[in-house]
């Protein structure tokens, strides 16, 4: 492609060399960059690209995109641009021949609740005869496929990844894609340039707030309003408090309340809870009618629901396939119960990892009144010690009884952490149990749960694997569940 094709929609102050010069390659990491490479050089949290440009040179790069001059000469196109990230979005697109615009895309951004109202949408919109792509937190699918990518990917991926996922997408057929849009996408324009048929703002509260991250509360919200710049039509939960700010670019919006007058209505809402199903029923009311089982338990997991139903309605599906696909739909390490491993004990696996996620969690399942409300959690190493005090505080004021297990420790020692716990614990006299590792945790609880108890395995969700010294080893509670119940059925028919 030459050079020009991929300037097309930058802003450029000025350009050294030949325009018509033919690329070979886009990078912005100068160890990828092959023999006619044009290299973008962004700055990251811990490098800049601008000290790479000689690395890329010597590589063969035939054009280097900077925001200041290089101080030494360099025998390559060189064009000056205000902002790279900017010009990395533009040019990813351009390279992939503009896939996103030849599908119908939809952005969820929100504080909880991304990863949960995606897979809702997928699953309705695939149960309705339409092929899906999804990018986000659990990776990117199309259909159940995972596609795969680095495992280090962020939830919205960087642009040149994300538009070439678009790309493998297209190709495959998919007439939608549903993806989750992080504050740190928008904060670094990785979907800079891309129109959002339909965008949603799911909630807002205090997260992602520290080094590396946002330096406050207000430009965390600053970054999230950003994806309605580009958004036709937006989808808004008006129960949130912030609605109104979080959304004020909003182009047009359709809005969704399970307390208040909305375009989508949810009432009536009722648990559910029977062999191999922890849920909620509850009735949709305005622009659209009907009930609906959702197989996920929770008052918010209704909201999301909400959200699915008016983005899919928006899309033209019709009420009977959104009501079919939400019956139908699991979501892996969220609120996900495990099949089989009692009749009348409910296990369930999720990611709640902070104390605000981990309250919100066991408030829920205390709403079932289980016999007894088991939760197995860890903390995870090289994090602040008030996370790991905060949520032994909630495990405490919620459970009736705690396992405190390994999670991910990285580089800190399991003793530490788990003092941290048993301290937060302390708050309100919970009890507990250490069982470090955490395969024979959840062996353990497996041959002591009774009938009418929920066991919620919390921390690990989606993840298969666990950080132990810098090495990820592989660990799928899944996995494990299976592996044990099978063994102690095998030991009921021996009897």
């Amino acid at each position: 492609m030459k050079l020009k094709e991929l300037l097309a929609d930058i802003e450029i102050i000025s350009c050294t060399g030949d325009e018509l010069t033919e690329i070979t390659s886009v990078a912005y990491d100068s160890r990828k960059v092959v023999q006619g490479a044009l290299f973008v050089c962004v700055r990251g949290f811990q490098s800049d690209g601008h000290t790479f440009i000689s690395n890329a040179i010597e590589k063969g790069a035939a054009a280097v995109v900077v925001e200041e001059e290089p101080a030494f000469p360099v025998e390559a196109a060189v064009i000056l641009v205000p902002d790279t990230r900017s010009a990395l979005a533009h040019i990813s697109a351009a390279w992939f021949h503009y896939p996103a615009r030849q599908m119908t895309v939809m952005g969820l951004t929100g504080t909880k609740g991304k990863t949960t109202t995606a897979v809702m949408i997928r699953k309705i919109l695939e149960e309705a005869g339409h092929k899906t792509g999804m990018i986000g937190t659990l990776g990117a699918y199309i259909g159940d496929r995972k596609l795969e990518f680095d495992k280090n990917t962020p939830t919205t991926p960087e642009a040149y990844e994300l538009h070439a996922l678009f790309a493998e997408m297209l190709r495959e057929g998919c007439e939608y894609v549903v993806m989750e849009v992080s504050s740190q996408a928008l904060k670094q324009k990785r979907t800079e340039g891309i129109t959002f048929a339909y965008g949603a703002f799911l909630n807002i509260s205090p997260d992602h707030i520290g080094k590396g991250e946002h330096e406050n509360f207000e430009e965390y919200l600053a970054c999230k309003k950003l994806l309605f710049l580009q958004t036709k039509e937006t989808v808004v939960n008006i129960d949130d408090p912030r609605w109104r700010e979080a959304t004020e670019y909003a182009q047009k919006r359709t809005t969704v309340s399970i307390s208040r007058e909305a375009d989508f209505m949810g009432t009536e809402i009722q648990n559910l809870w029977e062999p191999g199903l922890l849920g909620a029923r509850f009735q949709v009311s305005g622009r659209m009618q009907g009930e609906v089982v959702l197989n996920m338990p929770g008052r918010f997991n209704v909201e999301d629901a909400l959200v699915a139903i008016a983005m899919t309605a928006l899309a033209g599906v019709a009420p009977s396939g959104i009501i079919s696909g939400l019956k139908e739909v699991k979501v892996k390490g969220r609120m996900q119960v495990l099949r089989g491993v009692s009749e009348y004990t409910t296990f369930l696996i999720d990611y709640a990892h902070n104390a605000l996620s981990m309250e919100c969690l066991l408030q829920t399942l205390r709403d079932y009144r289980p016999k007894r409300l088991i939760c197995l959690f860890g903390g995870g190493g090289n994090r602040p010690r008030q996370r790991r005090l905060d949520m032994g505080r909630i495990a405490g004021k919620y459970a009736d009884l705690t396992i405190i297990t390994m999670d991910n420790p990285r580089d800190e020692p399991m003793e530490q952490i788990n003092q941290d716990i048993m301290e937060g614990l302390k708050v309100y006299g919970g009890a507990y149990q250490v069982i470090t590792d955490r395969e024979e945790a959840i062996k353990y609880l497996i041959d002591n749960c009774a009938d009418g108890d929920i066991v919620a395995l919390i921390g690990k969700g989606h993840e298969e694997y666990q950080e132990i010294k810098g090495v990820k080893y592989h660990f799928s509670e899944e996995e494990i569940v299976a592996k044990y119940v099978g063994m102690a059925q095998g030991r009921q028919a021996e009897k």
